[in-house]
């Protein structure tokens, strides 16, 4: 059996405010949950609606991996990762 793919993402209330990582299947509607606020959650609480980082893993255990190493990493290396490809912030999800 082929297993799905995955994605890890992060998201933000704004430009160096409050970010969350998470992990799903299906990026394009994850993020269409966070932004209207399906589930209440810290992304709902804490207004986490822009898309600013997101990268491809072959298979959900390899993004939840990447996602643990990214959450255990400090706020600066996290920054870094958004910054490395998108230094303005700007919400990847309109690309959709």
């Amino acid at each position: 059996m082929r297993e799905k793919t995955a994605y890890v993402y992060i998201m933000a209330s704004k430009k160096n405010g409050t970010l969350y990582t998470g992990v799903t299947s299906n990026l394009e509607k994850r993020v269409w949950e966070h932004k209207n606020n399906i589930v209440k959650s810290f992304t709902q609480k804490y207004n986490v609606h822009n898309l600013v980082y997101f990268e491809f893993g072959e298979n959900i255990l390899s993004a939840i991996e990447r996602e643990k190493q990214i959450k255990s990493g400090s706020r600066k290396k996290k920054i870094e990762l958004i910054e490395k490809d998108n230094p303005e912030w700007n919400d990847l999800s309109k690309n959709f």
